[in-house]
């Protein structure tokens, strides 16, 4: 696994006027080159100090997302609308979207 690179970002809703269903955390327009861009990929990393293994998505206006799961919440104690450090790196060579570099 490659080095992780950190940040912090507010969890969010996908969809904001709904205020509910998917949660996802923006990822600083620096790290997404760095992780390979503004694509689908599978990443690993830590949410609030909580391991987690999930997917990035494209956000639109040049925006690249952490799917955040209600486990991930769970596991790191955080909620919607609360500021989390993330750690991140993506995974290479596993199957699922944005496998290979």
């Amino acid at each position: 696994m490659a080095d992780r690179s950190s940040f912090r970002g507010i969890i969010r809703y996908w969809r904001p006027e709904q205020a509910a269903g998917l949660a996802v955390v923006d990822i600083p327009a620096d790290m997404t080159a760095t992780l390979g861009g503004l694509k689908q990929m599978r990443v690993a990393g830590t949410l609030g100090g909580a391991e987690f293994t999930s997917n990035t998505m494209p956000a639109g206006g040049g925006r690249l997302s952490l799917s955040v799961s209600r486990k991930m919440l769970a596991e790191a104690g955080l909620a919607v609308g609360e500021e989390a450090l993330v750690e991140i790196e993506r995974l290479v060579g596993t199957r699922g979207a944005g496998d290979t570099p």
